[in-house]
């Protein structure tokens, strides 16, 4: 085969100047250069093939780890080729050459799907390794069609164009190894390793199955896919050695709601988040293109109980969740990326909660979405100065005239960003809450609950009467199940609603604190339940972080008693003292406008009072905002 390229740059330029003409792209340069094509490691280019093979409609997928023994050492062994096998629909010879070529593809025009980009086999291939090969089948597979790529080829001038494919069998290695040799289906072989992150099949499929199970999730979960991860030494009669792996890859989910999944003991056969707040699936639409887009964003937290132990971090669990910290990117029902723009650099608690972010391909473009799809660039970009653009215009309406006049795309994805920081500050403040211990306490029958029910009391005997007093006529029995109710929707635990519902009844309490994650301006609300009055914190407004979380700290500490101070203890039980104080007035203040809430009437005169405390309540949010 004769090349049109010379077998240098510098010898290709002197042939072209000397014949007057120059080609646009050198192809050695070329194709050396797209091998830094921004993959970010090789579980993330293998899975460009896994999107080939659900594209292709695969049900069944093998990546395939081919290692050889190290000469003069007894254990050692390292990858020598990475196959991956499918039971799609194959190609046929023109089909096949399209698919080796850079920048085509056999789906360039579906938008349905997780392909398109037509850089998926040759760009991620190359990323990797300095050969692949492809064999694929139609209904034949002993008679497979043969194509490959040589980097060293094209580098020393003697490959130019995709080889004409021809019948060539499947190597008998990867026939023996192989589970899924289906009617149709297609195997891609890469060899001469020379850019692969780690040197093992162990490394590669372990790191393989954690980040393809999060991919690949929702496939896995509805049972369209099985993804199996198998090594195996170049040797086939050590096919039984102990140190091969064998597996499929279990669902990895992020928001930690599918199960099974393949989260430690005790959760994976039980959820260890659940669905934040009964706005838990926020539906947006996009206008773009003169059509109209959905996204869908879903918030969770984790469970009570998941968190209501002893360093819950160091867990098995624990520590799973770190490594899913972050805004989960879903195109087309396969993960993008695991975003981490709006995750706190030194916040251990953001592992307990859970940001989904769902999009159709037709919004590639307002996401920024890589030819790689390795990431949604615009949407990072605006997560990272989603506090730069918010600080420099007073309201978000008036962003839209200057994206407008900009004529910047993204637009949209400021109000869904705001809205999703917003919904992280709330998921924050509530864990904060439960990890010092407020959804722990019990009612205190010495505390301001206590003074607060015995002022309640002498009012009603005044012949002054609430809204919740109607109900203390229900059986203890009725007031405990409701109460309970009400507590547990607040985001306590069951278990715990039904004791402090018990004790709360039975200790003849008027208040109860809650925390919350409540819409609106509010710093609190007021709700009666069950003959009591439910007084709800809202753990999203600023005056929860500057007043509530600072006075209710039970771990602060005094400068004196860190220098050794002989009056150290004493300074700190005088600051303590003073911090208890404040923090009972706080509630005693609460519970005194929760009363008078209570006793107004007629319904008109209540709703007006409930309209001043929202009212008061924005204003308090733009007295304590943190950018002032």
């Amino acid at each position: 085969m004769t090349s049109k390229f010379a077998n240098s740059p510098s010898e290709e330029n002197s042939k072209n100047d000397s014949e007057g003409e120059f080609n646009l792209i050198p192809a050695a340069l070329a194709v050396n250069a797209l091998r830094d094509s921004g993959y970010r490691n090789t579980t993330y280019a293998l899975a460009e093939l896994v999107d080939n093979s659900i594209q292709a409609g695969a049900s069944r997928v093998e990546v395939l780890c081919c290692e050889r023994r190290i000469i003069g050492k007894k254990a050692n062994r390292n990858i020598h080729q990475i196959g991956v096998l499918d039971n799609g629909k194959g190609m046929n010879a023109h089909e096949l050459r399209i698919a080796l070529q850079f920048g085509n593809g056999n789906y360039l025009t579906d938008r349905s799907g997780i392909g398109r980009f037509g850089m998926g086999l040759p760009s991620s291939s190359i990323s990797q390794c300095r050969k692949v090969e492809v064999w694929t089948w139609q209904g034949d597979r002993s008679s497979p069609l043969y194509s490959y790529i040589s980097i060293d080829e094209v580098t020393n001038g003697t490959l130019s164009t995709i080889p004409a494919p021809i019948i060539s069998s499947i190597p008998k290695i990867w026939r023996h190894v192989a589970k899924t040799l289906g009617a149709s289906g297609t195997l891609v072989v890469w060899s001469n390793l020379d850019r692969c992150m780690w040197k093992t099949a162990r490394a590669i499929l372990k790191h393989s199955e954690y980040a393809i199970g999060r991919m690949y999730r929702r496939f896995i979960r509805e049972d369209k896919v099985k993804i199996r991860l198998a090594s195996f030494v170049e040797d086939v009669s050590e096919a039984a050695n102990k140190d091969n792996i064998d597996k499929f890859v279990n669902v990895n989910d992020p928001i930690y709601l599918m199960v099974p999944s393949s989260t430690p003991e005790p959760y994976n056969s039980s959820a260890m988040f659940e669905k934040h707040g009964d706005k838990w699936t926020v539906k947006n639409t996009i206008l773009h293109n003169n059509e109209k887009h959905e996204i869908i964003i879903r918030f969770t937290l984790a469970k009570y109980e998941v968190r209501n132990r002893i360093n819950p971090g160091s867990t098995p669990f624990g520590k799973h969740a770190k490594d899913n910290v972050g805004v989960s990117l879903l195109r087309a029902d396969r993960e993008l990326e695991l975003e981490t723009s709006l995750v706190g650099q030194s916040e251990p608690r953001d592992r307990w909660w859970g940001v989904e972010l769902e999009f159709p391909p037709s919004l590639d473009e307002i996401f920024g979405v890589t030819n790689n799809k390795q990431s949604a660039r615009n949407f990072t970009d605006v997560a990272s100065e989603i506090e730069k653009i918010l600080s420099e215009n007073d309201k978000l309406g008036d962003l839209h005239e200057i994206f407008n006049e900009d004529e910047d795309p993204r637009e949209p994805l400021v109000q869904i960003i705001h809205l999703i920081k917003r919904r992280i500050s709330q998921m924050r403040s509530l864990l904060r809450a439960q990890s010092k211990g407020q959804y722990r306490k019990k009612p205190d029958q010495n505390g301001p609950e206590r003074t607060a029910t015995d002022i309640t009391r002498e009012r009603q005997r005044q012949g002054y009467q609430g809204t919740s007093d109607k109900e203390e006529i229900l059986s203890s029995q009725e007031r405990e199940r409701d109460l309970e109710e009400a507590l547990i929707d607040s985001g306590r635990s069951p278990s715990d609603s039904k004791m402090l519902a018990a004790k709360t009844i039975s200790s003849d309490i008027k208040y109860i604190f809650t925390h919350e994650n409540l819409d609106g301006s509010n710093f609190f609300a007021v709700k009666p339940v069950a003959g009591e009055i439910l007084i709800k914190l809202n753990t999203g407004h600023p005056a929860y972080e500057n007043l509530v979380e600072v006075l209710e700290d039970e771990t602060i500490t005094y400068s004196e008693a860190e220098n050794g101070s002989k009056d150290a203890s004493l300074a700190r039980d005088k600051l303590q003292d003073r911090l208890n104080k404040a923090n009972q007035g706080l509630k005693l203040l609460l519970m005194a406008w929760a009363r008078f809430e209570d006793e107004s009437d007629p319904p008109a005169k209540k709703q007006t009072i409930q309209d001043i405390r929202y009212q008061w309540g924005q204003f308090a949010a733009l007295f304590l905002r943190d950018d002032q």
